[in-house]
């Protein structure tokens, strides 16, 4: 890999758990970013960083934004709705008038319109990012924690070899600004392949206060997903992938350290950073 002068990278999705991780590590880099969001004054991003309006569904509002980059990061889906976005040939386009020469894309989880696009990009150099389970996903279990200090969960054996996402914004950044990565379509995991009662203890420690591990049938799963609002589409998708973990989701990769030349980030890492937002709102039960 070739290390590039300072580069100056454009971030669409800046403000999703994965774009702030990008931003965060191309200003780490000694990078300009140009953050991308439909909302600036809510954005809350790093210093530094230059927060533009802009939208993925209306790609001519990218136009001004993409003067003068030489790298973007895309996302291949509506931030609103989550639709699959349908722009991308005019985004590409555009991309290659202001003179783009890299372009990262995070997968979706299944085939976009947007990423076939990029990857028929003939002029630019693109990555094609492809994390497994986010460690961030934890965080649904921040309110059960902090009120009950439990956790509800069906398959409590499966294995994830889950990604700290500012591992994926990692690689996105290399990819962005340094040499070797084009066409290429990385696979990112994190360093161990974990069960659930491996995470619920990784969080209790980082806490310091034990939580009980509760594991429902997939029955009284799919009833708590749809108590909670969830479609049944997602109940279906849940109780599947839960259930029948693909081998590529528990499988560990190096790729975080070929492509940064570090180590990918563990579970208990990520735990300790995000250890307040497991904090207890209820005294512990006497015994």
């Amino acid at each position: 890999m070739t290390q590039t002068q300072p580069q100056k990278v454009l971030v669409t999705g800046a403000t999703g758990t994965v774009g702030r991780q990008v931003v965060a590590e191309l200003l780490a880099r000694g990078h300009a970013v140009r953050a991308l969001t439909r909302d600036p004054a809510r954005a809350a991003l790093p210093d530094g960083a230059e927060v533009v309006r802009g939208d993925l569904t209306e790609p001519d509002s990218l136009a001004p934004a993409l003067a003068g980059v030489t790298g973007l990061h895309l996302i291949t889906f509506d931030g609103a709705g989550f639709a699959p976005l349908e722009t991308g040939p005019r985004i590409l386009e555009l991309a290659r008038e202001a003179g783009v020469r890299r372009i990262t894309v995070l997968h979706g989880g299944g085939p976009s319109p947007l990423e076939d696009a990029v990857r028929a990009e003939e002029e630019a150099l693109w990555t094609v990012l492809m994390p497994v389970e986010f460690m961030a996903n934890a965080l649904e279990w921040a309110d059960g924690i902090a009120a009950r200090d439990e956790v509800r969960e069906p398959f409590v054996s499966r294995l994830s070899a889950m990604v700290h996402e500012g591992d994926i914004g990692a690689v996105a950044a290399v990819a962005l600004t340094e040499d070797g990565h084009g066409g290429q379509e990385y696979l990112i995991t994190g360093p161990e392949a974990l069960t659930v009662g491996d995470k619920v203890a990784a969080i209790a420690a980082a806490r310091g206060r034990e939580i009980a591990l509760v594991e429902l049938t997939a029955e009284q799963a799919a009833a708590q997903w749809r108590a909670a609002g969830q479609p049944e589409e997602v109940v279906g998708f849940l109780l599947d992938v839960y259930g029948n973990t693909p081998e590529v989701g528990r499988t560990v990769l190096d790729t975080v350290e070929k492509v940064t030349g570090r180590p990918a980030r563990t579970f208990a890492r990520w735990a300790a950073d995000h250890a307040d937002a497991f904090a207890a709102t209820a005294p512990a039960a006497t015994p």
